[in-house]
């Protein structure tokens, strides 16, 4: 296994809000890094939302326009899993379902070297069934950013079975040399975070589809009762309802009918209706 003093180059497997944002912060740190998507318009708008978003910190007084130049051009995007081979570490940060975690994991097995610690960004899914793919179980890892990645500064280290200890020291080591501050969670459905965070959105969503309160009232009472930043159907906005409705229903097949998926949540994923990103989701987004 590699330390963090061996790595200088970080793979991200997915160019979608999450990779992209893994990118850019990884960039950020200094590390070379290798952005992998299935499709080049994938990859070319991952770039996009890069520059976009250090244009913001640029505005800011966060970085410069030279820092933020020196960002981009160490960003390699590719459509190549091959290209991945030179990379010291490698955050898989694609769709969340198992069979497709899977398949990238297996193929990232036999695309780099031995001795490189495989990460997944998954928010709900087992690190050991998606380590089973691998002939390194050892060597995979959950590190679990949160959204919007260059701002948040939490990332959750998820333990899987078979994950060595050094390991996990590792992806605690390389959220910090990132500038982010961590906890750790056993490999249970949700971890620490969605195992709290989607019971408090979605029973929120029912709180608003049983009347008893309107959606701003209900957000208001819980960022004035609770100091939090967003109430529970703001930030199922800016998450994604079907983010939300996904992340509920595996904890709901793991866990039980705690986690029943509000019919509310069903209906606007149903509809289209997912949240910022299309427009419109519980509020409506320019």
């Amino acid at each position: 296994m590699r330390d963090l003093e061996a790595i200088d180059t970080v793979g991200v497997v997915g160019a979608g809000t999450m990779g992209n944002g893994i990118a850019q912060v990884a960039a950020t740190a200094g590390y070379d890094v290798v952005m992998r998507d299935i499709e080049r318009e994938y990859v070319d708008s991952g770039l996009e939302n890069i520059e976009s978003s250090l244009s913001r910190f640029v505005e800011k007084d966060d970085l410069t326009e030279s820092e933020a130049d020196d960002v981009l051009d160490r960003i390699e995007g590719t459509t190549e899993l091959t290209d991945l081979a030179s990379c010291d570490l490698v955050v898989e940060a694609a769709v969340e379902n198992m069979d497709v975690k899977q398949d990238i994991f297996a193929d990232l097995d036999s695309a780099v070297d031995d001795d490189v610690v495989l990460a997944t960004n998954t928010s709900t899914l087992s690190i050991t069934t998606i380590a089973s793919a691998t002939d390194r179980p050892e060597l995979v890892v959950g590190v679990h950013f949160m959204n919007p990645v260059p701002v948040m500064k939490g990332v959750e280290v998820v333990v899987g079975e078979k994950t060595d200890a050094d390991v996990v020291a590792l992806a605690h080591d390389f959220s910090e040399a990132l500038g982010k501050e961590t906890w750790e969670s056993d490999d249970k459905p949700g971890f620490v975070s969605n195992r709290i965070l989607m019971p408090w959105i979605n029973e929120g969503i029912r709180a608003f589809d049983e009347g008893v309160a309107t959606k701003e009232d209900i957000d208001r009472g819980m960022k004035l009762g609770t100091n939090v930043p967003m109430g529970p159907l703001e930030l199922a906005d800016h998450i994604g309802l079907d983010i939300c409705l996904d992340a509920t229903e595996t904890l709901h097949e793991e866990l039980g009918d705690r986690y029943t998926p509000a019919y509310l949540l069903k209906r606007k994923v149903d509809a289209g209706d997912l949240g910022k990103k299309t427009g419109k989701g519980f509020y409506e987004y320019d």
